[in-house]
């Protein structure tokens, strides 16, 4: 699934150990466009929390995975994050090729072909 939106707020990291290990977690809230828009809170977990850079103001768009489970006769969900792409004026900075130089031709001036291969 996919939510598009502004990240208006970020949480506090949490850490830990498990069984498995130390892990870390971040929650971050998005509110989405349209007429009503609607607070939704995003769990990014592990290396994905410097991975994927979110700031506050940020527009993205998150590909996420909802999961449910019962604790104790109650009711908890996760909205986890798997995949960030941002959204607007900030993301044509962060597609664009650095210094790659515009390719038009593979052969240099001379006609000659210009490929290593």
């Amino acid at each position: 699934m996919e939510i598009t939106g502004k990240i208006i707020q970020i949480m506090p990291e949490q850490s830990g150990n498990g069984r498995n290990g130390t892990w870390r977690k971040q929650d971050f809230i998005l509110e989405t466009e349209g007429q009503y828009p609607k607070k939704v809170c995003l769990t990014v977990w592990g290396d994905k929390i410097d991975q994927f850079g979110m700031q506050q103001g940020d527009s993205v768009k998150a590909g996420i995975e909802i999961e449910s489970r019962e604790y104790n006769s109650r009711w908890y969900t996760d909205v986890k994050v798997w995949r960030v792409d941002k959204v607007g004026a900030g993301a044509a900075a962060n597609t664009a090729s650095a210094g790659a130089p515009e390719v038009s031709t593979f052969n240099d001036d001379s006609g000659e072909d210009i490929l290593p291969f």
